[in-house]
């Protein structure tokens, strides 16, 4: 072989001159290393064949699918030895208590313009654990702009908006920190909804037994693997509220979150954020549905055109921007009015024959109408509503303003002088 070897480098040498003499480096090359192979092929043999070092017979090798375990060390009975724990898969908390300390939403001086529309204009404002807030204001006065510069979809013109002291995408696990129903369609229509839970899932580190969790405590077990796209309009609802629940957060937004659902379902998501709120949840509620609200509700933080309005406990807001209101009754209206009005009072005029009057309290009423000997069949206080406490604060920063339809106006006057076609 090596004379066959040599005669080949021969004729290698004797034909290609310089070039010749660039294959043999190459071939040498390729020579020495499949030699340090075999060599290191070897090596490892010897060792895996060597007995051991107190000349002690060669074990058998136990089967490469079992390895045997070294013995566990031999301890005092007293102290036993801790057995180490496998590593678990991670786990999202269930609340049992309070929730920690400091988890919060904090607005400093933020303000978010496209282009000329100025959409938040320096608001500052916090949202604190342990209660539901609810966050108001007119059609376009820059809810869901502030909700969305929170959860990091929008970046801010100027200012901050801070979850738990930090910056939406600075959060490690955000799901986890922070839940969010902005926009209950964003969903693959061809998706089920097990499965869209479950993308979330993946990304913030969440168990699939979670998904199964918040599907039940939505009401959609049932319908789990349908395809999103053919719920209805409560159910997307449902299903949106479901993803905000899925990292078991302690901070919390909704945007319109009874939108589409029925009267069992409203009920439902009012029971769900006050208990959220009882857990020591920070809870932030966008909606137009101000009765709602005022059962809702413990905190109010109204906005308009961009601005701050009020930032108060649900009650002192609804007594700072009303009036107390008394209805009365009386077939001597006549008579009394104008005593009314003469102590100050101002008076409307109901539908059902009744007055309400504003600026006295009932007893102050009661007393005028003795006075002038004026019978009453209804003396009531009127509780002021949230209604019209947001009416009252918001009235003159109205965007959009519909106008009243004509009265009297027979069905189909309006096109009545229109040229013909």
């Amino acid at each position: 072989m090596q004379a066959d070897m040599s005669i080949a480098i021969g004729r290698v040498i004797s034909r290609g001159g310089h070039h010749g003499l660039r294959l043999l480096a190459g071939l040498l090359i390729i020579v020495a290393i499949g030699a340090v192979v075999v060599l290191l092929l070897r090596a490892a043999r010897r060792r895996r064949g060597r007995p051991p070092a107190d000349g002690s017979p060669q074990a058998q090798p136990p089967p490469p699918t079992v390895p045997q375990p070294p013995p566990p060390p031999q301890a005092p009975p007293t102290v036993p030895q801790p057995q180490p724990q496998p590593q678990a898969q991670p786990t999202v908390p269930r609340v049992s208590g309070p929730r920690p300390d400091g988890e919060t939403i904090s607005i400093r001086s933020l303000s978010k313009h496209y282009g000329a529309k100025v959409a938040v204009d320096e608001l500052t404002f916090d949202v604190l654990p342990g209660r539901v807030t609810g966050f108001l204001g007119p059609n376009g006065a820059g809810k869901s702009t502030t909700m969305r510069v929170i959860t990091g979809l929008d970046a801010p013109t100027a200012g901050t908006a801070m979850v738990n002291g930090r910056r939406y995408h600075d959060l490690s696990w955000p799901l986890r920190e922070v839940g969010a129903l902005l926009e209950a369609r964003a969903i693959h229509p061809g998706r089920s909804a097990h499965a869209h839970l479950w993308m979330l899932a993946q990304t913030n580190d969440i168990p699939r037994r979670r998904v199964d969790e918040v599907l039940g405590v939505v009401g959609l077990s049932d319908v789990a693997h349908q395809r999103a796209g053919q719920f209805s309009l409560g159910m997307g609802q449902r299903l949106g509220i479901a993803a905000a629940l899925l990292g078991d957060p302690g901070v919390l937004l909704f945007d319109e979150p009874v939108n589409g659902l029925d009267t069992d379902g409203i009920r439902w998501v009012r029971q769900l954020l006050r208990e959220l709120a009882d857990e020591g949840r920070t809870v932030l509620v966008s909606s137009h549905l101000m009765n709602e609200m005022a059962m809702t509700a413990d905190h109010v933080v109204v906005i308009a055109r961009g601005r701050l309005v009020a930032d108060l406990p649900t009650s002192d807001f609804t007594a700072q921007y009303t009036r107390s209101a008394v209805r009365v009754r009386s077939r001597h209206l006549d008579r009394l009015v104008p005593v009314l009005t003469a102590a100050g009072a101002s008076t409307r005029p109901g539908a059902d024959g009744a007055v309400t009057v504003s600026g006295l309290d009932p007893e102050e009423v009661g007393e005028l109408a003795c006075r002038e000997s004026i019978a009453l069949s209804e003396l009531s206080p009127q509780t002021a509503t949230l209604e019209e406490a947001f009416v009252e604060s918001t009235e003159s920063a109205l965007e959009f303003r519909g106008s009243r339809p004509l009265a009297g106006a027979a069905p189909g006057s309006a096109l009545s002088d229109r040229e013909p076609s």
